[in-house]
């Protein structure tokens, strides 16, 4: 007979460090995204995402993977290698949260541009951590845009005590660059809204 050994207790969980983004955690495996959606060169006004993600406890969670896809600051994702190399504007980006002495994320990027006349400009948020079974959805949307995010249909659609959990708050300068604070809250009174995609 054989015997089998004991598998995991988690069906997600601590695997992510080591295969979604080693070198962020000090693994010696190259990772395929980084936290950087912008390089230098790309056009656009280039802005820090920063924040932390939070357990039903309120406490932070040190072991979240979080993946941005957005467009450039013209509103143009981009279609091909070429262009990346081009422009230095990939459009994606994935970070650990505990590659962060304060458990953050990080991410380098440029204020996206309008994908169209009614669209406010947004970061889309894919946050995946121990727990849950399935990715959890959601976007990042910029207080300085209070127009455009007053017309936004996605914003709308979301009833409006509860659309500030979407919303980025613009509170520092690192240099030239803006920061805005993101926190995403997996459960509780301020609970961040997520998307059934």
């Amino acid at each position: 007979m054989t015997t089998l050994k004991q598998t995991p207790s988690q069906t997600v969980g601590p695997y992510f460090a080591y295969g979604l983004c080693p070198q962020q955690y000090n693994y010696d495996l190259k990772s395929l995204f980084s936290p950087t959606i912008a390089a230098p060169e790309a056009a656009g006004e280039h802005v820090l995402i920063i924040g932390q993600v939070f357990d039903g406890d309120g406490q932070v969670v040190g072991d979240a993977v979080l993946e941005f896809t957005q467009a450039d600051s013209t509103g143009h994702y981009p279609a091909s290698r070429d262009e990346i190399a081009k422009t230095g504007f990939n459009g994606f980006a994935r970070v650990g949260t505990g590659t962060d002495a304060q458990q953050r994320f990080v991410v380098e990027t440029v204020k996206p541009g309008k994908i169209s006349p009614e669209d406010a400009p947004h970061v889309n948020v894919t946050v995946m951590l121990r727990g849950i079974l399935s990715h959890a959805f959601t976007r990042v949307y910029f207080d300085d845009e209070a127009a455009a995010n007053a017309a936004d249909p996605v914003l709308n659609a979301v009833p409006a005590e509860r659309r500030a959990t979407l919303v980025a708050k613009r509170v520092a300068q690192a240099g030239a660059r803006p920061i805005y604070r993101f926190d995403i809250r997996m459960q509780g009174a301020d609970e961040t809204v997520f998307f059934d995609v």
